[in-house]
C-alpha cells in the first residue's frame, strides 16, 4: 500500500472523515485559537481559497513556501496546499509534523511524470544533469540534481555550465520557455499543468481586442503561442510585482484565478481579468486540487493533527539533495 492509502486507511480508522464540527463554529476564531495552542504554522499558496490565504501565517509562490518551511520554528506544519508542497516541507522537516487539509489534493502536473517512466528516460540519457520543476514527487526528487520553482528556474539553468548536458522535467512549456531564454538545448520532459493548458488563445486575444488598453501576462507553464503574446511572462510571485511595477492599469491575468485575490489586496485601484479558458462553462483557470482544501478541512487538520504526510526516510534523504542545491542557489 501507498502511503497515500496508507495514511487514508488510519484517518478512516479514526474516524476522521465522519467529523462534522458544529454548524455554528467560527472557523477563523478556532482556527487561531488552535495555531497558538499547538504551536502551529499555516502555510499557503496563493491558489488557495481567500478565506485560507487571508488566515494564512504565510503566502506565497513554491520557491517562497519551500524557503518558509526550511527555517520555521513551529513543532506543526499546515500546508494548504497541494501533496508535493506539504511532502516537500516534511523533507526539509523530517522530524516536525506536516499535515495537510485534503490527502487527495494533488498536482496534474507531478501526475504527468510517472517515477519508473522517468527512471528509465533519465537511463537513455546518461551524461544529463536533471534539473526538475518543485511541482513533483519525492520519488523524481531523489531522480533529481537540482529543484526548481518558475522563480528561479532561469538563475538555476544559467548557473550550470554550458557544456553540461541537462534534462527538464517534468513542465515541456517552462522548458520550452527556458531554452528560449537561456539558449541551452535541453532535453525535455513531456509532462504539463492542465490549469495553465486550459486557456483558450481565440478568447484571449478578442478579450485583448475588447480592452486595448489591458497588457496580457501569463505563467510561463503556459502554452507557447500564449507566451508569445504576452507582455510580461513570470512566475507567480514575478506576475504580483509586475502589476505593481507596471504603468498598466489593466490586465489579462493569465495563470490560476487564485492569485486575484491577492492582486486585488496589492493593486485595489486596478483593473484585472482573468484569462478566459476553452470551457464555455468557466470563465477562468481554476485548478481543481488547489481548491479542495477548504476552512472546514483546515480547522479539522489543526485540530486532529490529520491527516499526517510522511516520506521514507531514505527517499527523503536523497530527495533533500536536490531541494538543498536549489535553495543554496536561490540566495
Amino acid at each position: 500500500m501507498t502511503t497515500l492509502g496508507i495514511a487514508k486507511k488510519n484517518l478512516q480508522e479514526k474516524g476522521f472523515l465522519d467529523i462534522e464540527p458544529p454548524k455554528s463554529i467560527d472557523y477563523v476564531k478556532e482556527i487561531k485559537k488552535l495555531r497558538k495552542k499547538k504551536n502551529a504554522i499555516i502555510l499557503a499558496h496563493y491558489y488557495q481559497e481567500d478565506a485560507i490565504q487571508d488566515i494564512a501565517d504565510f503566502v506565497g509562490d513554491s520557491l517562497a513556501l519551500a524557503q518558509k518551511a526550511a527555517e520555521t520554528n513551529a513543532d506543526i506544519i499546515v500546508f494548504a496546499g497541494v501533496h508535493f508542497m506539504a511532502e516537500t516541507a516534511k523533507i526539509l522537516n523530517p522530524t516536525k509534523k506536516v499535515v495537510l487539509p485534503d490527502l487527495k489534493a494533488g498536482c496534474s502536473l507531478a501526475d504527468s511524470c510517472p517515477p519508473a517512466d522517468f527512471a528509465a528516460f533519465k537511463k537513455e540519457h546518461p551524461n544529463h544533469l536533471v534539473v526538475s520543476y518543485v511541482n513533483t514527487s519525492a520519488e523524481i526528487k531523489a531522480l533529481t540534481d537540482i529543484v526548481c520553482t518558475s522563480s528561479n528556474a532561469e538563475k538555476i539553468i544559467n548557473s550550470i555550465p554550458s557544456e553540461q548536458p541537462i534534462i527538464f522535467a517534468p513542465d515541456r512549456n517552462l522548458g520550452a520557455w527556458l531554452i528560449k531564454k537561456t539558449g541551452r538545448d535541453m532535453v525535455l520532459w513531456d509532462g504539463a499543468c492542465m490549469v495553465h493548458e486550459a486557456f483558450s488563445i481565440e478568447k484571449i486575444l478578442n478579450l485583448y481586442a475588447e480592452n486595448p488598453d489591458a497588457e496580457i501576462i501569463a505563467h510561463p507553464e503556459s502554452e507557447a503561442h500564449l507566451l508569445k503574446v504576452a507582455k510580461y511572462v513570470g512566475s507567480t510571485s514575478g506576475l504580483l510585482n509586475y502589476v505593481q511595477e507596471s504603468k498598466a492599469s489593466k490586465f489579462i491575468v493569465a495563470t490560476e484565478v487564485g492569485i486575484l485575490h491577492k492582486m486585488r489586496q496589492l493593486v485595489p485601484n486596478k483593473i484585472l481579468i482573468p484569462a478566459p479558458v476553452d470551457d464555455d462553462n468557466c470563465n477562468c483557470s481554476e485548478c481543481f486540487y488547489m481548491k479542495m482544501n477548504t476552512m472546514k478541512k483546515l480547522y479539522l487538520c489543526l485540530k486532529h493533527e490529520l491527516p499526517e504526510v510522511n516520506v521514507d526516510a531514505e527517499l527523503s534523504r536523497k530527495a533533500l539533495v536536490s531541494i538543498e542545491r536549489m535553495l543554496e542557489l536561490s540566495k
